[in-house]
């Protein structure tokens, strides 16, 4: 299929080129509008006590979303200053869509700073405005609020605070992208030593950059896409989209050595684009598994990564080799062939409980057969080494792998607020100044107890004097009465409101005996069940995301032991990259490296999201790895030799795809939201881990260990292969050279 797809692009290049550039027009100047549409809130989930007793209130509460403007650097008990903010609250009042406002004078005195240097504004609008209506008014107030006479005047929080946020992701899209390609396109300049195989890999991955815009914005039409999702999924789409072309464009010019360009071009499809296509199979997989979730957030993850990978899948599969057929001829080949060399005959033996997967010809739709030089190169040199030690190079990286995931087992979530902006960002100085110089009743979120108590409240009085005496209660705030008997508290917490203290209070709350209906929202509350959901979720979305992988390498190599051994080895670089972000962004060890500083916490989403991407994409490399392996195993039947070969084979081109990927991570990492530097760094930390250590040492060490039981398959799974494996079907072997005979004679001999 992969050759026949190649055949279509060498005689139909320019149809497909022009299809690709229509793309990547309607990409930029469409999906461009994403930015436009992208939502703010992580983190809800319907269904849940704390998202029910929102609703609740927002049904029978005319209040909706609020800003609040700081005056700075005033003496609020001036009376020319206190007519100034009294007749500014008397104009925004006046404000169609306004609900209601709160200044120092005619609102709880909490709103006076400390120091008496400094007074707060609030504005809170009516619920269920409408976009235009709320616009205006937002618009509207933010302008009164700004002409507040003070030396600084701060207007933050609520709807200016999620602008901050979406203009913040595109300005990180844009800096990553000025930060990162050019360093990608130099490497690969150095890597291939040419300008023509250096400029396709970036081609590949503008394009896909411009299909991900457009598949996003398709994606936000019809569900929220989280204000994350750009940044996250652009990301993924460039570090694939580079190493897709790069793996390509590498074994053509392999290819190129002994074929002319159409044939190199087939070549490469039916090798590198079939490895191309399980690691893209593998990645979406992955994310698949987020799909499992409740959360909008993590499942516009799914849908707007899984576009992302086929958009990078059908550009590698299809204008790649439009490409290679148009400018090929001008790419240097690289020989990696040359000689032959006499393979030893591998001893075979049967385990008596299973079947053992039996190398194929040579010719079989395979490269040409392993060479002398190849066997003595760096890789292999390597490999060797690693494998005449494989107990100990176990002990050694498996070891430290599992102790740097250690600090993972206390990591500890807080929901995104104004902290996660840079330091700079108006909304984030807005809540620092608050935090620092007024009562924790302006700045620290309430827990929210909802209590049906009817009309008289009856039993409303004790049950709020037994919340009062509950540990981590700082004090009760606000009491009111809605309609239908419903009585709302608002419990001031110790601490900043979503850290642990609050999850403790909202679960001691919820303990609590009541003589009536209770419910407990707040962003304490929302934190608690969404990690709630996500825990008992977790489980399922792991199994899929192992089944499928499994599944996956099983149809590729045949074996059921690689499969096991690839899921355990991803597991251990994982958790090495999760225990650093908590030594890093919880603990704030070298934080200032990536411009941020320990906040106590990590993002909820941060550990679940990196965990779908990472898992694929660093199955990536060893889908790259595996491959080589497998068709070295099937041209000589030796294990150790071929675990050698594949490494070397494999050894500089995924090195430089992991050094080109890492680059783009940390592009990301080096922008100013704190989410996406958790991520970008975590992602990356796992590519460095499963590029060196892992694949260099402990891929090899453990198939030493196992020998030919790498191989191996019950009968019944090694039938299922032989029917469905996923192998690509190469033209007819071509008789083989007399010096080849006795290397190739023994490699169809029965075990």
């Amino acid at each position: 299929m992969l050759r026949r797809l190649a055949r279509f692009g060498l005689r139909h290049r320019r149809l497909v080129a022009a299809a690709w550039v229509v793309l990547f027009v309607a990409g930029i100047a469409i999906g461009s509008g994403v930015f436009e549409r992208l939502d703010p809130d992580v983190g809800d989930v319907e269904g849940t006590e704390s998202a029910q007793a929102d609703a609740r209130l927002r049904a029978l509460d005319p209040g909706g979303e609020s800003i609040a403007a700081l005056a700075d650097g005033v003496d609020p008990r001036d009376p020319r200053v206190a007519a100034g903010i009294r007749a500014t609250t008397e104009r925004l009042r006046a404000i169609p869509g306004v609900n209601q406002v709160a200044d120092p004078y005619s609102g709880p005195p909490e709103l006076l700073a400390r120091d008496g240097r400094a007074a707060l504004v609030a504005v809170e609008f009516a619920h269920g405005l409408g976009e235009d209506r709320f616009d205006r008014a937002l618009e509207a107030a933010e302008t009164e609020l700004r002409r507040l006479d003070a030396p600084r005047v701060l207007v933050g929080g609520g709807p200016l605070q999620d602008q901050e946020f979406e203009d913040q992701v595109a300005s990180d899209l844009g800096r990553a992208e000025l930060l990162s390609m050019p360093v990608v396109l130099v490497l690969l300049l150095v890597i291939f030593g040419g300008i023509i195989a250096a400029g396709l890999p970036v081609l590949v991955a503008l394009v896909g950059v411009a299909g991900t815009l457009l598949a996003l914005f398709g994606i936000s039409l019809v569900t929220d896409v989280s204000v994350y999702s750009v940044n996250v999924v652009t990301m993924l789409g460039l570090g694939l989209a580079v190493d897709y072309a790069l793996l390509l464009v590498s074994r053509f010019r392999e290819e190129r050595a002994t074929h002319d360009v159409p044939a190199a071009v087939e070549e490469t499809a039916a090798t590198a684009g079939r490895t191309v296509v399980f690691s893209g199979l593998t990645v979406a997989a992955s994310l698949a598994g987020l799909l499992v979730f409740d959360d909008p957030f993590l499942r516009s993850m799914a849908y707007g990564g899984g576009a992302v990978v086929l958009i990078d899948l059908l550009a590698a599969i299809t204008l790649l080799p439009a490409l290679l057929g148009t400018w090929g001829h001008r790419i240097r080949p690289r020989a990696i062939h040359s000689g032959a060399r006499r393979t030893r005959t591998p001893r075979r033996r049967v385990p008596r409980w299973g079947s053992v997967a039996q190398p194929g010809a040579v010719g079989a739709g395979l490269s040409t057969p392993p060479s002398g030089d190849e066997d003595r190169g760096l890789f292999a040199s390597i490999s060797r080494v690693v494998q005449r030690r494989a107990v100990l190079i176990v002990v050694v990286v498996a070891v430290p792998l599992v102790v740097a995931a250690t600090p993972f087992l206390h990591a500890h979530y807080e929901q995104p607020d104004a902290r996660f902006l840079p330091a700079g960002a108006e909304s984030r100085e807005l809540f620092e100044t608050l935090k620092a110089r007024f009562d924790p009743a302006v700045w620290v979120e309430p827990v929210v107890v909802v209590a049906e108590a009817g009309a008289d409240g009856d039993g409303l009085a004790a049950f709020t004097r037994r919340i009062a005496g509950l540990d981590g209660v700082r004090r009760i705030g606000e009491q009111r009465s809605l309609a239908g008997g419903v009585h709302v508290l608002e419990v001031l917490p110790d601490g900043t409101g979503t850290d642990v203290a609050a999850a403790r209070l909202v679960h001691a709350v919820r303990a609590l005996p009541a003589p009536f209906g209770v419910q407990v929202t707040g962003d304490a509350a929302e934190l608690v069940d969404y990690q709630a959901t996500i825990a008992e979720r977790l489980p399922l979305a792991a199994g899929l995301v192992a089944l499928a992988t499994f599944v996956l390498l099983f149809l590729m190599t045949g074996s059921v032991v690689v499969p096991v051994k690839a899921i355990v080895m991803n597991v251990l670089s994982l958790g090495a990259s999760f225990g650093a972000l908590v030594w890093v962004f919880q603990e704030g060890h070298l934080a200032w490296l990536l411009g941020a500083e320990g906040t106590g916490a990590l993002d909820p989403t941060v550990p679940v999201l990196t965990f779908a991407i990472t898992f694929g994409l660093s199955m990536d490399y060893e889908v790259f790895l595996l491959s080589r392996i497998k068709e070295a195993w099937d041209q000589t039947g030796d294990n150790d030799l071929a675990v050698a070969l594949g490494l070397q084979r494999t050894g500089r081109i995924v090195t430089s795809a992991a050094a080109l990927i890492v680059v783009v991570f940390l592009g990301f990492a080096a922008g100013e939201l704190l989410t996406i530097k958790e991520v970008g760094l975590g992602m990356a930390i796992a590519v460095v881990l499963d590029a060196t250590v892992v694949r260099m040492l402990l891929v090899p060490a453990t198939m030493k260990l196992m020998g030919r039981w790498n191989w191996w398959a019950p009968p019944a799974l090694r039938r299922l292969h032989d029917r469905w494996g996923l192998v690509e079907r190469g033209p007819a072997a071509e008789p083989a050279r007399p010096d080849d005979q006795e290397r190739v004679g023994s490699l169809h001999a029965g075990p």
